[in-house]
């Protein structure tokens, strides 16, 4: 399966690459990390471009999380209930998205893409819990950017080593860098609070 998909992906190149990731996050059995790192790996010999791959990426993404927001909100549970498991939504992993987003709140839609098992039920949480359209644009287009040019650049920089180093990264990293990320934008919006109050103390 994995194979053909890659295959795919050779053949026609950023089609592929969109309609795959697409599909992914709808819930479809894809490898999502696989291919972009895959894709990765082809930009450092120059049989892709490095910017286009990102952009195709993450024009993939937003696709897929916006079909499945939209289905949430306008069908909602007993649609993933009914037809989940079609998608390998089954009831046990729609009980940890659930849990996940109760716990995290609209973060969920922004890490839960680096958690296995989550993004692609954040998507259709985020539509049933009636999170404004907008809102939830911006948490999930930050989410996607960040996971896509992670996994593109971690495919330029591994080169031919990218099947490898993808599968350390399933076993051992999923949790630890999404709580590495959530860190760093932790991080990044303390600094900038402080910033804003220094400004306004010398205003």
């Amino acid at each position: 399966m994995q194979q053909m998909l890659l295959d795919l992906i050779w053949t026609y190149r950023y089609m592929a690459l969109f309609g795959l990731l697409a599909l992914g996050i709808i819930g479809l059995p894809i490898p999502d990390e696989t291919l972009m790192t895959f894709v990765g790996s082809l930009t450092a010999y120059g049989h892709m471009s490095f910017f286009s791959s990102v952009a195709v990426s993450f024009a993939g993404s937003m696709s897929g999380m916006l079909i499945s927001y939209w289905i949430g909100r306008r069908v909602g549970k007993p649609f993933l209930d009914r037809f989940g498991r079609w998608f390998g939504l089954t009831q046990a992993r729609l009980v940890k998205g659930e849990r996940w987003f109760l716990k995290h709140g609209v973060w969920a839609i922004t890490f839960g893409y680096f958690v296995p098992g989550v993004r692609h039920l954040t998507c259709y949480l985020a539509g049933m819990s009636g999170i404004r359209f907008l809102k939830y644009l911006i948490f999930a287009g930050s989410g996607a950017l960040v996971w896509c040019f992670t996994f593109v650049t971690l495919g330029r920089i591994i080169g031919r080593n990218w099947e490898t180093v993808v599968q350390l990264i399933h076993v051992y990293l999923g949790r630890g860098l999404a709580i590495a990320i959530a860190v760093f934008l932790l991080g990044l919006i303390v600094f900038l609070r402080i910033r804003r109050k220094r400004r306004n103390s010398v205003t």
